[in-house]
């Protein structure tokens, strides 16, 4: 099992995970075309991917998924509450997933957990392969839970948000409100918030840590860097973080 972000940010999010030849999507934020260039960079064929898994219903992370989808005829799946306000229920692509309740597809067992974020029942992933490497995809949710510490323990691999520094948000261009939802419980993770969920998390099998979803207007890409360093016992150069737009390289699970 392997994967790769085809970007992270507020303007689209997009991961793809690659199993025995065949791919996912987690989320497509960005348009049709977009996709499938990046996906290109990365020697994929629009043939491989078998489905895209939708976190939730906001623009960037699901506005290009319908007609990637019909594009492509594969399947798309979400919450029943995603695709009620989507308009997807009578979409004959869609498949309805509910939390804690595991699929199957391109051989990876995927849980869907539910976070607590400003949508219509929100879900993130959680991807076990059959050597039993396990793959965390955590992104846009206000606060930690000792149920998503439960689901994101034992990881292999993680990757998660650290939106914004909470100094720079309350000092930045966004309207008061705008500040408040970002900020609250149901909104997006702190750096702070992303280093306590490394170190809850943290153990020996844990190799490999990506930070994205990093505000361009909130946020200091140092600031995310110099928490994480000591959480993961490295320079604060070589900590990984996401970027908008680029597309990382392949992270292989061994």
């Amino acid at each position: 099992m392997k994967y790769a972000s085809l970007g992270s940010g507020s303007r689209g999010n997009a991961t793809v995970v690659e199993h025995q030849g065949e791919c996912i999507l987690i989320d497509c934020g960005f348009s049709r075309k977009s996709t499938l260039q990046r996906m290109a960079q990365l020697d994929l064929d629009p043939a491989q991917l078998k489905a895209v898994l939708v976190t939730h219903e906001h623009s960037d992370h699901a506005k290009g998924v319908q007609t990637l989808c019909d594009a492509l005829d594969i399947p798309f799946y979400t919450s029943f509450g995603t695709a009620r306000k989507m308009e997807w229920l009578e979409h004959s692509r869609w498949r309805c997933i509910r939390s804690e309740q595991p699929l199957e597809l391109i051989g990876l067992k995927i849980t869907p957990v539910c976070v607590p974020h400003d949508a219509q029942e929100p879900l993130q992933y959680v991807m076990n392969n059959p050597q039993g490497m396990k793959l965390g995809i955590l992104s846009d949710l206000g606060s930690l839970t000792p149920h998503i510490v439960e689901h994101y323990s034992g990881c292999h691999a993680l990757q998660i948000e650290a939106n914004h520094d909470p100094h720079l948000l309350q000092v930045g261009p966004y309207p008061p409100s705008l500040r408040v939802r970002v900020a609250g419980n149901y909104g997006h993770l702190s750096n702070q918030q992303c280093a306590e969920l490394v170190a809850r998390v943290q153990w020996g099998g844990l190799k490999r840590v990506s930070a994205g979803h990093i505000s361009e207007k909130n946020n200091d890409r140092n600031l995310v860097r110099e928490l994480l360093a000591p959480l993961l016992n490295c320079h604060p150069a070589d900590v990984d973080l996401l970027e908008q737009d680029v597309v990382s390289d392949w992270y292989q699970l061994t």
